[in-house]
């Protein structure tokens, strides 16, 4: 690997969500952290409240795994 983290979240879209790569593969979009621990689960990683917040794990770019502009 090269150092970076294998995840990352993009900032927040206009919409209120937040394209998620894995190892440089699009995932999908997410709209909530559930959705991040789903593509994480699909992707065999590992997905406890300590690895949500594991930035060997995880870059969140443009807010963290609390920031989810428009969420209820």
């Amino acid at each position: 690997m090269d150092g970076r983290p294998p995840v990352v979240v993009l900032p927040p879209a206009q919409d209120g969500g937040r394209r998620v790569t894995i190892r440089g593969e699009h995932m999908g979009t997410a709209h909530n952290l559930f959705d991040v621990i789903e593509f994480l689960h699909q992707a065999g990683l590992p997905t406890s409240d300590t690895a949500i917040d594991d930035a060997e794990l995880i870059e969140w770019r443009g807010g963290g795994p609390y920031d989810w502009p428009g969420a209820e």
